[in-house]
């Protein structure tokens, strides 16, 4: 008898299940089809062996979409309700890849907060901080060494499921031990009890956080862009140019070269910040190359 359940873990061939008793239990996935990812409510059956597999995987309200190395669309959580991006003083933020973050979430209907962490090795938050007070839902400066900030950030996820991203180096482990303390070691024991590892853990680890709401703690990356299927969509994936984007003299504007374009029109007049408009270019022509080449 099958019975529902929340991936916590994806490994290769496997997911852990948190079962409606909170026990997880390492299961293996039935088919390819089905490539549940980290947040997916599924149905998964006990074996004779004592083993678990999932059978079938149940419908998602949301969904974190990205483009793969081939540029097609890759899964990286489900279910979500927010996301929460780190930055820090080092590496230098990359405000272009912060773009595309904010732009995936904007995309997918989540909230969005902006942690700049290490607070403790920076004079002051850079000045492009200033450009996202209006295009994000909260912005937390924080220090996982000296605790700065954490009760702010502890409140804001109380009552999401969020998934944590950013940069390689941010400090971002260090805030999710911070947020969690020893509640981190309860995925990590199974992995290596299991004989999976964490090393082959593919995409993200979801964890209960003691004062409330769900962290999914996704994998450091260097580069990041979310699917859009259509590159007329892309002007949604920057709140601030979507605004302006019903304005224009044309219907299909790309906000490019036409004329009367009420987005370049916002640029000049620095209602638009022009580094956020170039990001927008460069994602709407990335869009396009993608969508040709599937054409």
């Amino acid at each position: 008898m099958s019975e529902p359940g929340l991936v916590v873990a994806r490994y290769r061939r496997h997911g852990l299940v948190e079962g409606g008793d909170g026990s997880r239990v390492l299961c293996q996935i039935r088919s390819r089809s089905l490539n549940p990812v980290v947040g997916d409510r599924v149905r998964w059956q006990l074996e004779a062996d004592g083993k678990g597999i999932i059978t079938e995987l149940l419908s998602r309200d949301s969904s974190l979409l990205r483009i793969d190395n081939r540029g097609n669309p890759e899964i990286v959580a489900a279910n979500l309700s927010q996301l929460v991006v780190v930055l820090a003083p080092s590496p230098v933020p990359d405000w272009f890849l912060l773009d595309r973050y904010l732009g995936a979430a904007a995309l997918a209907q989540l909230k969005s907060v902006v942690v700049f962490n290490k607070l403790d090795l920076a004079e002051s938050p850079p000045d492009e901080l200033a450009d996202y007070r209006d295009l994000t839902d909260r912005i937390c400066m924080t220090s996982a060494k000296q605790g700065d900030g954490l009760p702010e950030l502890t409140t804001c996820m109380a009552d999401e499921r969020s998934a944590m991203i950013g940069q390689s180096g941010v400090g971002k482990s260090s805030l999710i031990n911070a947020l969690l303390g020893d509640a981190r070691q309860v995925v990590d024991e199974l992995s290596e009890k299991s004989g999976q590892g964490r090393h082959t853990t593919t995409t993200a680890v979801l964890f209960g956080l003691p004062e409330g709401g769900e962290l999914i703690d996704s994998p450091g990356v260097r580069d990041f862009a979310p699917y859009i299927a259509d590159s007329r969509e892309v002007a949604r994936a920057f709140k601030e140019i979507d605004r302006f984007a019903g304005d224009c003299r044309f219907d299909d504007c790309r906000h490019l070269a036409e004329p009367d374009c009420a987005v370049k029109a916002a640029v000049t007049s620095g209602d638009v910040a022009a580094r956020r408009y170039e990001s927008f270019k460069n994602l709407l022509e990335l869009t396009e190359s993608l969508q040709q080449t599937r054409r």
